[in-house]
């Protein structure tokens, strides 16, 4: 695929996405606070860019893949975001009939393959979706995405042998947002390049400036189409930050407020909408009616979801297991 450039259109799209998305996640914060939605919740604020950049440089057929900070990355995909919000106050019309959750988000439909409760499950997955790409012939490429407390994992590296071993057509992604969980990077390694770990598997990898997404789009592009063409897998550590703590319940002890202030001035939304006007491709005028427009669907989702009921007590048996005539495999 040619790359593509960053027209007035990439760059609008991006704005409403990336705005639509941080405003998405305002809400569920609210709706957690409301008790509403229950369980754990993970957002994405901050992090835009990476999905953002990563999109652009995807085709129809590509996989992704994450952990369990995973709302907005199917709804980039192209699933409806009232499904989203409905699976997250755990209703029927949810993208797993309200029995997923925050935590696991899915649509097959949109090759969005979850949403991984389990830290660092994900990686050995998304090779293997790879893996299936390559057995059956097919050019698509597979996203892999982890935090960075997820490349302490030792499957992290039985993947990586694997996949180098076998030239698999998949980029792993490491969104460095500084902590797992609590915990700095520097505290959990002696080192804090973490696309060096790529090194000693001879996979091609590279730090990547997280808060751009044209930055981010130029890597992710350049990784995938090395996949695409049969030379196997990248390692690439975006590194972004999250304005949020961990989940909704972390008090966020472990840094400062001038810490998250000094991120806030290179905010992801903002240097795209600092983009739009220095080529003067929109108007405040015109970038208010988006934002009208975002608020408008954010609203729609949260009423979809509050309207939908919650599921049947019997189908807690439902789904439960495949039908025995399921075909595993299909071209």
């Amino acid at each position: 695929m040619a790359k593509k450039k960053l027209t007035k259109e990439v760059y609008l799209k991006w704005y409403e996405d990336m705005l639509f998305w941080r405003k998405f996640e305002d809400m569920t914060s609210a709706l957690y606070i409301q008790q509403k939605i229950r369980g754990f919740l993970h957002l994405y604020n901050g992090q835009e860019a990476v999905l953002a950049g990563s999109l652009l440089a995807m085709e129809a057929g590509d996989k992704m893949i994450t952990a369990y900070r995973n709302h907005v990355q199917p709804i980039g995909l192209g699933v409806d975001p009232r499904k989203i919000m409905a699976e997250l106050l755990g209703k029927v019309d949810g993208t797993s009939r309200g029995k997923g959750g925050s935590m696991h988000m899915f649509s097959k439909e949109h090759n969005f393959f979850g949403g991984h409760g389990i830290v660092g499950g994900q990686i050995p997955l998304g090779a293997g979706m790879a893996f299936a790409d390559k057995y059956l012939g097919k050019s698509h490429v597979t996203l892999c995405y982890m935090g960075d407390g997820a490349v302490r994992q030792g499957s992290l590296h039985e993947t990586f042998n694997m996949a180098m071993l076998w030239k698999l057509p998949v980029v792993f992604i490491v969104e460095n947002n500084g902590y797992a969980m609590g915990t700095s990077v520097e505290r959990t390694a002696n080192h804090t390049d973490i696309y060096k770990l790529g090194l000693g598997y001879e996979m091609p990898c590279a730090p990547v400036e997280g808060m751009d997404p044209a930055v981010v789009y130029d890597a992710v592009y350049e990784a995938v189409e090395r996949a695409r063409r049969g030379e196997g897998p990248s390692f690439l550590e975006i590194r972004t930050y999250r304005y949020k703590g961990h989940s909704m319940s972390d008090a966020q002890h472990y840094r400062t407020k001038d810490e998250v202030a000094e991120y806030q001035k290179i905010d992801p939304i903002y240097t795209a909408k600092d983009m739009i006007f220095k080529k003067k491709w929109a108007t405040e005028a015109e970038l208010e009616a988006i934002d009208v427009r975002v608020k408008e669907l954010v609203a729609e989702c949260v009423d979809f979801a509050e309207k939908s009921p919650y599921p049947d007590a019997e189908e807690l048996w439902q789904h439960v297991y495949v039908d025995e005539d399921y075909p595993f495999i299909t071209e």
